[in-house]
């Protein structure tokens, strides 16, 4: 049977693992390319997951 590791991290809440975006500022370069900027997820910092909570780690149900 196989066995489940429970997974350290999850993904973040307010971003759902999406922690990086590209959005277009409408400009152009002079070689006519689209400017962008990145913005990432200001929770979890643009990694797209959060530590567990220790009060999970430790098994809590409730």
């Amino acid at each position: 049977m196989p066995e489940h590791t429970h997974a350290l991290r999850r993904r973040c809440s307010d971003c759902d693992g999406f922690s990086a975006v590209a959005v277009t500022t409408g400009s152009r370069t002079p070689a006519g390319h689209r400017e962008t900027v990145t913005a990432l997820c200001p929770s979890c910092r643009g990694t797209g997951t959060t530590r567990r909570s220790a009060r999970t780690e430790a098994g809590a149900t409730c």
